[in-house]
C-alpha cells in the first residue's frame, strides 16, 4: 500500500521535503470541462461572449494564470514555483462544452500538476462567475489531469 506523502510517521500533517530531489524539467497538463445551457451555449457562436465585465474566456485565461502562479498559497503543503511557463486555452468542443486546457512548465524538485489543476479550475470558475446573471444551470464538469512528466514517475491519462 502507498502511503500519503503528506502525513509523517506519527501521523501529522506535513509538507514533504524535495531538497534531496534532483531539479529537473516538469510539465504537467489538466482539464476542465464546463457544459452551459443551450441558450447560454449560443452566445458564445463568435467564439467568446462580451459581457459586462469583459470578454469571458479572455478574462477566465488571465485569472486561471494568476491562480496557478499562487498556488502555494491556496493548497496549504505545495511548494511555492516560480513557473517557467503557464498556457490556458479555451475552446467549445462539438458539443458546445467549454474545454478549458492549462499545461504547466517549470524547472524544480517537485511536481507541477497541483498548479496545472488550480489554474484549469479557477478558470471554469470564472466562466461560471461571468456567465451566471445568464443561468445558474451551467455545470463545472469535472477537473483531471491528462498528463505530468519530469518527476519520480510520468503520467498519460488513458480517456484523455
Amino acid at each position: 500500500m502507498t502511503k500519503l506523502s503528506h502525513i509523517d510517521k506519527a501521523n501529522q500533517p506535513t509538507m514533504v521535503d524535495v531538497s534531496h530531489k534532483a531539479q529537473t524539467d516538469r510539465e504537467a497538463h489538466a482539464r476542465t470541462i464546463v457544459e452551459f445551457p443551450e441558450e447560454v451555449a449560443q452566445r458564445f457562436s463568435d467564439g467568446d461572449i462580451q459581457s459586462a465585465k469583459g470578454p469571458v474566456f479572455a478574462t477566465a485565461i488571465v485569472a486561471g494564470v494568476m491562480a496557478a502562479k499562487r498556488t502555494h498559497e491556496l493548497i496549504p503543503f505545495c511548494h511555492p514555483l516560480g513557473l517557467d511557463s503557464c498556457k490556458i486555452t479555451i475552446a467549445l468542443d462539438e458539443q458546445d462544452r467549454a474545454v478549458i486546457d492549462c499545461r504547466c512548465k517549470v524547472h524544480h524538485r517537485t511536481g507541477i500538476e497541483m498548479e496545472a489543476l488550480t489554474g484549469a479550475s479557477v478558470a471554469a470558475l470564472t466562466v461560471y462567475d461571468m456567465c451566471k446573471a445568464l443561468s445558474h444551470e451551467i455545470v463545472i464538469r469535472e477537473t483531471r489531469l491528462i498528463s505530468k512528466t519530469g518527476g519520480k514517475e510520468d503520467y498519460f491519462s488513458d480517456s484523455a
